[in-house]
């Protein structure tokens, strides 16, 4: 288990990215060691609408990121997971866009695959980013036309052109199905944490990571701005960008790759019917 004090961890990390980046690498660490005084111990757990659970991690959390990022730029908006939405956030230029704890049946199971995500979104687009796994101290970093990093290491997406091997991640359905997969695809273990699911393209872990319908800002933004830093893409099945801080902050279905990857990942996508 990592060090609760972020000091050592922050210290290693990337390239000056700009006072915003900066901002969320802090809060997403102390975030992260405020969930691990949780983790593995039994936490309270809550069901909320849709048979989607949240625990006492997750609550104080997002608190303390309320309470961090808000507290440093007052004139920000907020759209967090835990959080009742205020529509005021439409009107602001830009917006915290929070997830506390993604991958919440994977916390509360004593899983490491949950991650703290914030990012600050622009014009519909993110523009800063921080995702942290606090179960093995990972933290990953992006600002728009500045990069992706982990630490010192420039992150970048595979490179792979076919499908063929190719590794992929999703929904379970998809790979639980008793027929062969197409294209003999190298399915990695489910990945309960939709922000990992989709960060680990930009590390090249995966070339291909597709979700099913209904993800909504705070699974995807921070990891959307590492992808796009690191060279690929994450797209809806037509291959439209996502557009960030709308009304109904849900989304279609979707598919981060390697560029290369494009049109067969499309293809595969609709294919899956998970528009």
């Amino acid at each position: 288990m990592p060090d609760a004090d972020p000091g050592p961890l922050l210290r290693k990390t990337a390239p000056d990215l700009g006072p915003d980046v900066a901002l969320l690498a802090e809060a997403v660490v102390e975030a992260g060691a405020t969930a691990l005084k949780h983790f593995r111990r039994d936490p309270r757990v809550w069901m909320k609408a849709g048979d989607s659970p949240v625990s006492e991690a997750d609550l104080e959390a997002d608190r303390l990121l309320h309470a961090r990022l808000l507290g440093a730029r007052p004139a920000y908006g907020w759209l967090s997971e835990e959080t009742a939405d205020n529509p005021g956030r439409l009107d602001r230029t830009r917006v915290f866009v929070v997830d506390p704890i993604d991958g919440t049946r994977a916390f509360i199971a004593g899983e490491p695959v949950w991650a703290v995500s914030a990012a600050v979104v622009e014009a519909g687009r993110p523009v800063a980013g921080a995702l942290y796994q606090p179960a093995t101290g990972d933290l990953m970093l992006a600002a728009a036309g500045r990069g992706a990093w982990r630490g010192g290491e420039r992150l970048s997406v595979s490179g792979r052109r076919d499908l063929q091997g190719a590794r992929v991640a999703g929904p379970r359905r998809f790979f639980e199905r008793p027929e062969p997969r197409p294209h003999d695809l190298e399915a990695h273990p489910f990945v309960p944490s939709l922000a990992l699911r989709v960060a680990w393209v930009a590390t090249g872990r995966l070339d291909l990571a597709v979700a099913s319908a209904r993800s909504h800002d705070w699974d995807l933004a921070a990891s959307d701005l590492l992808v796009h830093e690191a060279g690929g893409r994450l797209v809806t099945a037509e291959g439209a960008p996502l557009a960030y801080n709308a009304a109904v902050p849900r989304h279609p279905a979707l598919a981060a790759m390697t560029p290369g990857l494009a049109a067969p990942a499309l293809a595969l996508l609709g294919a899956m019917a998970y528009r």
